[in-house]
């Protein structure tokens, strides 16, 4: 469990990190320096860094939920996924010009809209849903947690 842990609040930093980065293309892309639409640019920021803190929450909840550990681990890499994919794919559109919220016939808006839906829409529904249903009736971590493992 306690690699689950590390691998999601790595993966969170490293998101955080990203995010932060894209922040400076955001002025770049609303003062007209960089060709790309600046509010889909600080959506892009946004989406980084609140996508990191759902994942050091998600890091942080793992000893409270019911799942033996492969189900963990399966949430878990279902929204790294979701979280990665949409600072990409919002990243992508930004430069792109497309908003990709409905489909419109334009092949870009089009491959946008169902590269949200099936790496960031569908994965985050799942994986939250199972995360919500997870949590153990009391919220007591389960006893394995807290027991030292042996050398």
């Amino acid at each position: 469990m306690q690699h689950i842990k590390y691998v999601h609040m790595r993966a969170g930093a490293v998101l955080l990190f990203m995010g932060m980065v894209t922040g400076i293309f955001v002025s770049a892309a609303m003062t007209g320096k960089l060709s790309a639409d600046g509010k889909m640019m600080l959506a892009a920021h946004l989406n980084a860094i609140l996508g990191a803190f759902m994942l050091f929450g998600y890091a942080l909840s793992v000893a409270y939920l019911k799942y033996e550990e492969k189900k963990i681990a399966l949430i878990g890499k279902l929204l790294l996924v979701a979280n990665y994919a949409n600072w990409l794919i919002t990243t992508v559109k930004a430069f792109v010009k497309v908003h990709g919220i409905d489909l419109t016939g334009n092949i870009a808006n089009d491959m946008v809209f169902g590269a949200l839906t099936l790496f960031v829409v569908l994965p985050a529904l799942v994986a939250t849903l199972f995360w919500c249903l997870g949590f153990q009736r009391h919220g007591v971590p389960r006893l394995a947690d807290h027991v030292p493992k042996s050398r």
